[in-house]
């Protein structure tokens, strides 16, 4: 039985974890993401550790926030990039691990291993096309279409579409260094705490940052039905642990879109076409193991 090694690299905190699958994860720990110079060195300790005590690791996956770049031609490939993430800006995070390692090492965003994850444990099985979206200290969407993981350019930055945003409804600028009322701005976890000065967990189901955050959403999700036409959404992050959040996000799609995605799955059956993630809080951990065994076959037939 092969064992992996996984990384979900957050904005916030590293998990790291060694197991053979969701169902056997022999170890696992946290840390805050803090500089690479101390982060990386921290998940190399607990990999030796646990190869010493566990059996050799055949690869590692990395599932990381961005931005990054995924190119396995690119001469930057492995690293994050243009981060606004103090220290890791132009950070070589895949030769680092190769090099104090030596194992093949599969890289993707948090939210293309977290989609990986579902797609081959979780709650997009048997699909082919699909986004997963996080919503937590930012907003990030990854997913596949026609069966692969979504790259081109580079990976894509569904956090920074542009949403409709009434001032008089609501004033708050937004969150986004880059662009102020984008859709992550105005939507993620610190959005929510600065708008209404108050942590997103401590907010009753009835107060009225929920209607707002849920129209926020729902407007998204419409831009992405309409362009990827996905056959499912999942829905993950610590914002997304509010659960009545999902019907509330569920209605305002079905009423923005108006009946014009004449597809069952929209209307009869948007519960299960909007969903959280079938791997949990451990999608992203889980999906870093299914870029290590990608990374694996990769070099087998390199």
């Amino acid at each position: 039985m092969e064992l992996w090694g996984g990384i979900e690299a957050g904005g916030t905190k590293f998990v790291c974890a060694v197991g053979s699958g969701p169902d056997d994860i022999r170890a696992e720990v946290r840390f805050p993401t803090s500089k690479p110079s101390e982060a990386i060195p921290e998940a190399v300790a607990f990999f030796r550790s646990q190869a010493a005590a566990e059996g050799p690791l055949a690869a590692i996956g990395v599932s990381c926030f961005g931005p990054i770049d995924p190119d396995l031609k690119s001469p930057t490939y492995g690293f994050v990039t243009t981060t606004p993430k103090p220290y890791w800006a132009h950070t070589d995070f895949v030769g680092a691990l190769k090099s104090a390692l030596g194992v093949p090492v599969g890289f993707d965003t948090d939210v293309n291993g977290a989609a990986l994850g579902e797609h081959r444990w979780g709650a997009a099985q048997g699909l082919d096309t699909f986004v997963y979206l996080t919503v937590g200290t930012g907003l990030g969407g990854g997913g596949m279409v026609n069966g692969k993981l979504i790259h081109g350019l580079m990976h894509s930055e569904m956090g920074h579409m542009r949403i409709p945003h009434d001032f008089n409804e609501d004033p708050y600028p937004g969150w986004c260094t880059y662009h102020g009322d984008c859709w992550e701005g105005l939507s993620c976890g610190p959005a929510i705490e600065a708008r209404w000065s108050t942590n997103a967990r401590d907010l009753p189901p009835n107060h009225p940052a929920w209607a707002l955050e849920a129209k926020y959403l729902a407007l998204g999700i419409v831009n992405i039905v309409t362009v990827l036409s996905p056959q499912r959404i999942i829905m993950g992050g610590g914002v997304m642990d509010q659960a009545h959040l999902f019907p509330q996000i569920r209605s305002e799609v079905v009423r923005l879109l108006n009946g014009y995605i004449q597809r069952p799955q929209i209307q009869e059956g948007i519960d299960q076409y909007i969903v959280p993630p079938g791997l949990g809080n451990r999608a992203g951990v889980v999906g870093a193991f299914a870029l290590a065994q990608d990374a694996l076959k990769e070099a087998q037939h390199a």
